[in-house]
């Protein structure tokens, strides 16, 4: 049985998602060769069907943080953002960035755990969803500087669906630490 790209899981077509939208992927890495396997990962994005006019942000370095908070004492994590247009409906790229993340050895033993990849789609357009399989925006990414900072050098009217402007979203969050 075959699926269209733009269809959600189970062939049911996702008809609020726009032909053509911007998808916004976070991207990190703490363990092995951390530069390179994000570079090889924003290769392997540009390379999925149906996406076009990918743009990786600078990579930045921060804290890892853990269940319990910022833990200094685990590796550090390169961070980027990657902009990309796709008519993939947002179930079939979250899965997309899930393939990717096990082809870069992602290991999930434990939540919020070291990793040699992680990929969240952080935005898909102006749509959200609370599905526990599909929770967009993310539910997090008002809280990380480490994505709010790679997006807006990114794209200055970068808007975080449910939170507003993303340098509003992070000059509070600023403010708050």
């Amino acid at each position: 049985m075959s699926r269209r790209l733009g269809e959600g899981v189970g062939g049911v077509p996702e008809r609020d998602a726009p032909p053509t939208v911007t998808a916004v992927i976070a991207l990190g890495a703490n363990l092995g060769d951390r530069e390179d396997t994000m570079r090889i990962a924003v290769e392997d994005l540009a390379r999925l069907p149906l996406v076009s006019h990918v743009h990786a942000s600078a990579p930045v370095e921060s804290v890892a943080v853990k269940l319990d908070g910022p833990d200094e004492d685990a590796p550090a994590y390169l961070n980027a953002v990657a902009l990309l247009q796709t008519r993939l409906a947002p179930t079939v790229l979250l899965a997309y960035l899930h393939a990717i993340e096990n082809r870069h050895g992602r290991e999930r033993r434990e939540r919020w755990g070291d990793r040699t990849l992680d990929l969240d789609l952080i935005a898909y357009g102006e749509v959200t969803s609370d599905d526990p399989e599909l929770l967009i925006p993310h539910p997090r990414a008002a809280e990380r500087e480490f994505v709010l900072a790679p997006w807006l050098g990114l794209d200055r009217d970068a808007v975080l669906p449910g939170h507003g402007r993303v340098d509003a979203v992070l000059a509070q969050l600023r403010q708050q630490q």
